[in-house]
């Protein structure tokens, strides 16, 4: 297969590479499939510890970030949650609901990617794996990709390559130089649903590492109420994965260590338990490494009916949004995903063409929408992946 002549190429045998393929393949195009891997959906294997958290049953829009909110609209009305877990059914493969939506397989996560390389089967996809794009250029209605010793050609091409997240799984910004190369714009990438990393005078807090709290973690008017857990660089755990989507360098984070308490609860607890002390109460509802540090910051030693009302309420205030100064991440490395990438505004909502590039497509982390954690970012590459296939 020296020269070989295709209907699409499709760059990148990821989720929504996997889909986009298999769904064009069964509707009669003649498809070629590149993945630079040795194998196929490696950061499906890797998902979800190894069972695949596949998709979202609250999936909705305003849980994707992008430089145009309304962009991811289309493709997920058309091919949302119920969509993949309809393909999930059909293949009797077993799964479960976690917490907030987040669907996993009951088994492993080598089951979502040998349904997608049966689906593939159904049709006309040749799939070649450890395969470096060497060239890709366009000419008279056509794209030519080279790989090595060997040149395809076909009048579509699918950028499905990702982000450059977790690296050391062959994450890189090709998608990004790729689009570059045909004029499309960048929306500028960084790492997303990330560790926070704390310098600084919060540097105390990195002593408490592997202690975790049921939280309600804020970044300006975004806020989630999840785990966060302290570590040996900073913070982590769920709930500052995603509010880390949202932070910015130089914002502060704000954390709710005690959610479930309403407001005034530290001035009924002093006149209802005067000998109480601000330490035995975090003890009660933190974990006792936490709640010690927390207490040492306050400053307020004593029982509580030696305090101030005015010193409680500020006490009360502080714990509800403990402002945090992060001074960076953990970077692509410890990324799950990405925020930024291809411009939405180069490209079709409903198809994910590029309007500059007739036959050029984008689909799947590439493309600047980036979903929370929890399925979300799946989804989006079944739906993106879906949408693209449509029309090739």
């Amino acid at each position: 297969m020296a020269n070989s002549s295709h209907d699409v190429i499709i760059l990148g045998a990821g989720a929504a590479g996997l889909l986009c393929a298999a769904i064009a393949g069964q509707r009669g195009k003649r498809v070629l499939l590149i993945e630079r891997a040795d194998q196929p959906g490696k950061k499906i294997l890797i998902s979800g510890g190894g069972r695949c958290n596949f998709t979202n049953i609250h999936t909705a829009p305003d849980r994707y970030l992008s430089a145009n909110p309304h962009f991811a609209k289309s493709a997920l009305s058309r091919y949302g949650a119920q969509n993949f877990i309809a393909l999930v059914d059909r293949y009797g493969i077993a799964w479960h609901e976690k917490t907030l939506g987040q669907l996993f397989c009951d088994g492993s996560a080598r089951q979502i990617v040998d349904m997608l390389l049966e689906e593939g089967a159904k049709g006309v996809v040749d799939l070649v794996c450890g395969e470096e794009i060497a060239d890709t250029s366009h000419a008279d209605g056509r794209f030519r990709v080279k790989t090595g010793n060997r040149t395809a050609e076909a009048p579509a091409l699918v950028i499905a390559t990702g982000g450059p997240s977790i690296p050391k799984m062959g994450a890189t910004g090709f998608a990004y130089d790729l689009a570059r190369q045909f004029g499309l714009k960048v929306v500028e990438p960084r790492p997303a649903l990330v560790p926070l990393t704390l310098g600084g005078d919060d540097i105390l807090f990195r002593e408490l590492s592997g202690v975790a709290a049921d939280v309600v973690v804020r970044c300006g008017k975004t806020a989630f109420r999840e785990a966060a857990l302290f570590t040996h660089r900073g913070l982590s755990g769920p709930a500052i994965l995603q509010i880390s989507s949202y932070w910015r360098h130089g914002e502060t984070v704000g954390i709710d260590f005690l959610p479930e308490r309403e407001r005034g609860w530290l001035l009924e607890t002093k006149r209802s338990t005067p000998s109480g002390t601000i330490r035995a109460l975090l003890r009660d509802a933190l974990p006792d490494r936490l709640a010690t540090t927390l207490a040492e910051r306050l400053a307020l030693g004593g029982d509580l009916g030696n305090m101030t009302d005015k010193a409680l309420n500020r006490a009360e205030a502080q714990l509800a949004d403990w402002r945090f100064a992060p001074n960076g991440t953990e970077g692509f490395a410890k990324a799950e995903v990405t925020v930024g990438g291809i411009s939405t505004a180069e490209l079709s909502s409903k198809t994910m063409e590029a309007q500059s590039v007739p036959g050029l497509y984008a689909i799947g982390e590439a493309v600047d929408v980036t979903g929370w954690l929890g399925g979300y970012n799946f989804q989006w590459a079944w739906a993106s992946g879906w949408a693209a296939a449509q029309v090739l």
